[in-house]
């Protein structure tokens, strides 16, 4: 099996610039979950006070629910919190799981696609390899995204897996029926906490527009659209520093698209361990020294996708 390429962080950085870049904080892990509750609760909150912004929170709420997907991955490297049973916590029941995320399930996957990135064993591999693709094919993928397609097919496999329906056990791979119910039961306990506690307050529709509406419609575009930026077209496989994509965001990108420091994904594979609020003082400390030209970095989501649809589109017989 090929294994990923690696960098060792004293070839780039200083021992001082290391130890301050690579420096983690429970407070800061425990405060990014907060924060992404605070920015759901208050969209909530302004949407249903004036429901004109329901349009406008619609993609907030979808973004930090994207938030949710990006802190569970910090708790899949233990980023969150020192405390094992305290990132275990805030990363399952209080990220991942209202989402349809398992830390549990997703960690050794994840791990998996840091070993062996962009490599045939790479279990990602399947979300950037068929690109590019034609403007027609991803239209149509996001199509499906915004309509709730995505979400509905999805979230039916899971279910299904959950209860067994159709599965055929696969000798050394992991049960699917148990993977899936370590997602399923959570996912329902804590949307259950959601809808009762928002009847509870006289506001029971609002789970349902401003909840699952978000979940099933932006937040599914919004993940495509990450996924697509941080490894499809890169130009080399075999690079540690072009085997994965930093997107260069702006504000609105950053509220809307790329919440967390997301869009710093050649940062996260160059040094896997950085914590998430770090990526940003790596990515400045190498732009100081000029080794961003070594690495892939691209300016702005749009310029991404782009590429990404660029393959032309089949002539008629």
């Amino acid at each position: 099996m090929a294994v990923a390429k690696r960098i060792r962080p004293l070839d780039l950085f200083t021992r001082e610039e290391w130890d301050h870049v690579s420096r983690r904080s429970d407070l800061v892990g425990a405060w990014l979950v907060v924060h992404c509750w605070l920015v759901i609760g208050l969209a909530m909150a302004a949407a249903i006070w004036q429901p004109i912004l329901i349009i406008l929170a619609i993609p907030i709420i979808g973004a930090r629910q994207l938030g949710l997907a990006v802190l569970m991955h910090e708790a899949a490297h233990g980023g969150l919190s020192s405390n094992t049973a305290m990132n275990a916590f805030l990363g399952h029941w209080l990220s991942g799981a209202p989402i349809g995320g398992s830390l549990k399930s997703y960690r050794p996957y994840h791990l998996q696609h840091h070993k062996y990135a962009q490599q045939p064993e790479d279990p990602d591999l399947i979300l950037s390899a068929p690109f590019p693709v034609t403007k027609s094919s991803l239209r149509r993928k996001l199509v499906r995204d915004l309509t709730g397609q995505t979400f509905f097919k999805q979230r039916r496999n899971q279910f299904a897996n959950a209860m067994g329906l159709g599965i055929r056990a696969e000798k050394g791979r992991p049960n699917r029926a148990n993977t899936a119910r370590e997602a399923v039961i959570p996912f329902v306990i804590t949307n259950l906490v959601l809808l009762i506690g928002l009847s509870l307050l006289g506001y029971w529709w609002a789970y349902f527009v401003l909840w699952l509406l978000p979940l099933a419609t932006w937040n599914q575009m919004i993940t495509r659209l990450r996924n697509i930026a941080e490894h499809a077209v890169v130009p080399d496989n075999e690079d540690p520093m072009r085997h994965a994509r930093t997107t260069r965001a702006n504000l609105i990108e950053r509220i809307f698209i790329a919440p967390y420091w997301v869009n710093y994904h050649c940062e996260h594979h160059m040094f896997m361990h950085l914590p998430c609020y770090q990526l940003a003082e790596a990515h400045r400390l190498l732009t100081r020294k000029g080794i961003d030209q070594q690495m892939e970095i691209q300016t702005g989501y749009l310029g991404v996708i782009s590429r990404a649809a660029s393959k032309p589109e089949a002539l008629p017989a």
